[in-house]
């Protein structure tokens, strides 16, 4: 029954994305057409984790709308018409662009009803997108079904909210809770949780946000069914030209090669490593900077004041650049930022590796931002050609590769480490097994679990459910865990390595995961909240055995 219901939901994902694919081919689609119905309904049947009762018609789902509404521009509940556009010069308009609270895209309110959100990262980001705007129009319909009759019109609940919604001034405490006490009505949630999501979503100068979202899903819904203005999403000529075409990956690693050329780093040995923008800078420079000696008692509590604190965040920031750091500030358009350690140039005494005896401070370490999907591939396939001179092509010395980066884990608990040895490409016959450089033995004694076995790369992590994810752990596929990214690096990998000769076959390979939900845990899914603190531990001790590995001299 596992196998067949798994088999049921992965012929699902594949028709969603056969149709996402047909539709941003088509260029455009509403909907609430046929179409957009049909991609809505593929949506319901595989009821994914992160989007809770999304299934349930009775039920608005709340942890799931904090979730979207935090990856979409701010205001896109109120707008009938979303263009999905490529950077196609409104960063030189008047425009104010708005950033997304937990994604790094660019998106313009071009008037009351459109919005332009632009799409950098490939097919990946555009999955993305749809499904959480099928989601999000899903839960609006359901608010406007329960307040509206067939011919549109309102009952007195509805009236209550609308006039919350758009009154100018803020709620006092009574008329706020019982505005309130009729949405959780309307959403068929408890009083507690609607509260919940009111002070999720409240904001200094906005303090009945919630109420005003939960109007403006309404509100839309009930203009695309009356006919007055209808919902649709457009994909732009230029976008539709540009994805696939490693654009902005080809751009990007010009600009890295460029700052190796320039800074004369290009003879050195080089170890990249796809992190963050923190945690190997931290671990490098954080004590010095302070003006603190390194103590391992109280290496933790630093980090984690770097992790609230953007005053010593700069702090360390501007130290670093002055003392063996280059930071590149993308340009390009991948919205990857890189940071390049010269490591002749930097005081390794005041940090966690200062008792090694063999170091190493011949190499240079390139450390870019995390990529999205398959993005990762265009990223990382640029980045290992060789540089193109007038005379010759010069490879890359790519010494070690390391994969530090958040996944969702199937066989622990929310901040424990997984160790992939493979990489299961999801929908696929593609499988990349490799020889990871980390082990469970680098992680013991640390008071953390660590898991080591094949990982899924997923096509979307909004699109998991039980079905699927059981069967790959149950199953003689044994996996560990989940991500978006990990095969299409390791594609790019073995592609140059094995088939282009751009870098060498014995490059070393570091992967680790910290797992930021469980999928098949209720409660624990992304929709449920991010990790704070507690994804501190793991990350700075990924980063830790991966810049032993790169620092000690091996006899």
């Amino acid at each position: 029954m596992t196998v067949y219901k798994a088999r049921e939901s992965t012929d699902i994902i594949e028709r969603l994305y056969i149709t996402m694919r047909h539709l941003f081919n088509r260029g455009g689609f509403k909907p609430t057409g046929t179409s957009g119905l049909e991609l809505r309904n593929y949506l319901l049947k595989l009821n994914p984790e992160i989007y809770g009762s999304i299934a349930d018609p009775d039920k608005v789902e709340l942890n799931g709308l904090s979730y979207v509404l935090d990856r979409l521009p701010q205001g896109i509940e109120e707008c009938s018409f979303i263009y999905l556009t490529s950077n196609e010069g409104l960063d030189k308009s008047s425009f104010t662009p708005i950033y997304p609270k937990k994604r790094r895209r660019t998106c313009y309110r071009v008037d009351e009803h459109q919005m332009n959100i632009e799409v950098l990262l490939g097919r990946s980001e555009i999955y993305d997108i749809l499904t959480h705007l099928t989601f999000l129009y899903n839960e609006a319909d359901k608010i406007r079904k329960r307040t509206h009759d067939f011919n549109g019109k309102v009952g007195r609940i509805w009236m209550s909210v609308e006039n919350a919604a758009l009154s100018s001034e803020p709620l006092r405490r009574k008329e706020r809770e019982v505005i309130l006490a009729h949405i959780a009505t309307m959403l068929g949630r408890s009083f507690d949780e609607v509260i919940s999501s009111y002070k999720y979503f409240q904001e200094a100068n906005d303090p009945d946000r919630f109420i005003k979202i939960i109007y403006n899903l309404g509100k839309v819904s009930k203009d695309d069914v009356l006919g007055l203005r209808r919902r649709e999403i457009f994909f732009s000529s230029i976008l539709k030209e540009r994805v696939g075409h490693h654009l902005f990956g080809e751009k990007w690693a010009e600009n890295v090669k460029k700052t190796l050329v320039k800074n004369k780093l290009l003879n050195k040995k080089i170890h990249i490593i796809s992190s963050n923008m923190h945690s190997v800078k931290n671990m490098l420079y954080a004590f010095d900077s302070l003006n603190k000696t390194f103590h391992v008692d109280e290496e933790l509590k630093m980090y984690e004041d770097l992790s609230k604190n953007l005053e010593l965040v700069d702090t360390v920031k501007n130290y670093a650049q002055k003392n063996g750091m280059i930071y590149i500030k993308d340009t390009s358009g991948s919205n990857i930022d890189v940071q390049i350690f010269d490591l002749s140039k930097i005081n390794l005494k005041n940090t966690p590796f200062k008792n090694i005896k063999n170091i190493n401070k011949e190499d240079i370490l390139i450390v870019f931002d995390y990529a999205f999907g398959e993005q990762a591939f265009e990223i990382m396939d640029e980045l290992l050609r060789p540089i193109n001179n007038t005379k010759e092509k010069t490879n890359l010395n790519v010494e070690s590769i390391s994969i530090l980066g958040k996944a969702g884990i199937l066989v622990g608990n929310k901040g424990d480490i997984m160790i992939p040895n493979a990489h299961i490409f999801e929908g696929t016959a593609d499988n990349y097994p490799f020889y990871n450089q980390l082990s469970l033995q680098d992680f013991e004694g640390y008071n953390i679990n660590a898991y080591k076995g094949a990982m899924i790369t997923v096509l979307g992590t909004s699109l998991q459910n039980k079905n699927v994810l059981t069967y790959f752990m149950q199953t003689s596929w044994k996996a560990i865990g989940l991500e978006m990214e990990g095969a299409h690096y390791q594609k790019a990998i073995q592609v140059a390595s094995k088939i282009r000769n751009h870098i060498g076959e014995n490059v070393k390979l570091r992967y680790a995961y910290y797992a930021s939900d469980n999928p098949l845990e209720t409660g624990s899914t992304l929709a449920s909240g991010g990790l704070g603190l507690t994804g501190v531990k793991p990350t700075y001790l990924i980063t830790q055995k991966i810049l032993e590995q790169i620092l000690i001299i091996k006899n």
